[in-house]
């Protein structure tokens, strides 16, 4: 059995991800190509999600088949939610090469919470402004008509993970304070802003008075 390491790779184009395979030895390499030069004049790729399997050829090759309708042509440029192929990467059997600072746990139920929740979560949860706690102090998300909000001046802890969602890379951060507010997806993101780390949102943010935002999905909101 060919043993290799098929990986995902997001682009500058919303949307549009990479899928490909490489030689075991030859990850880094393939990817410092791919991130400076581009492929099929597409620039901004950067690293997602990478696995090393058994039968590589032929498990690429399925992935390529199962999302043709997807694919751009000729390439290996598909029109894909990344979420919903890391989702699948993840699940198969492996060691998982990128991110190495998450479990293939962590990276799916990431993965799943950005595709799944976001939409449901913002409709059970009232209006109103919720906290976490950081290693820095306090943080504080607003909901208002169904938009989640992590406000500015939020306390944020150190991130040193090898990926992160794009709301955490694109937070401007001085000191450990947000300098700005930051519109998320889901509660798992909005934690990440502040915690630098994967979470559970519904467990990260509570109410005025403690109460984890889980007791919105465990009852009706009274």
């Amino acid at each position: 059995m060919a043993r290799g390491i098929i990986y995902c790779m997001t682009t500058i184009v919303p949307g549009l991800i990479k899928i490909g395979k490489t030689g075991v030895d030859n990850f880094e390499q393939r990817m410092y190509s791919l991130e400076s030069n581009g492929y099929r004049n597409i620039s901004g790729l950067k690293r997602r999600f990478a696995i090393e399997v058994d039968d590589f050829d032929e498990k690429e090759a399925l992935l390529h088949d199962i999302f043709s309708k997807s694919n751009v042509p000729n390439t290996e440029l598909f029109a894909l939610d990344a979420d919903l192929v890391v989702q699948l990467l993840s699940s198969l059997d492996g060691k998982q090469i990128f991110p190495q600072t998450l479990t293939k746990e962590e990276v799916f139920d990431m993965a799943t919470d950005e595709r799944c929740t976001g939409t449901t979560e913002k409709t059970v949860i009232p209006d109103g402004d919720y906290y976490a706690d950081t290693k820095n102090g306090k943080a504080t998300l607003r909901v208002k008509n169904s938009v989640l909000t992590v406000l500015k001046g939020s306390s944020c802890a150190p991130c040193h993970a090898d990926w992160m969602p794009k709301a955490r890379r694109d937070a401007k951060i001085k000191d450990g304070i947000l300098q700005e507010d930051v519109d998320c997806k889901s509660l798992s993101t909005a934690g990440w802003v502040v915690l630098g780390r994967a979470n559970s949102g519904w467990f990260t943010w509570k109410t005025r008075d403690g109460k984890p935002l889980d007791i919105y999905r465990s009852k009706d909101v009274q």
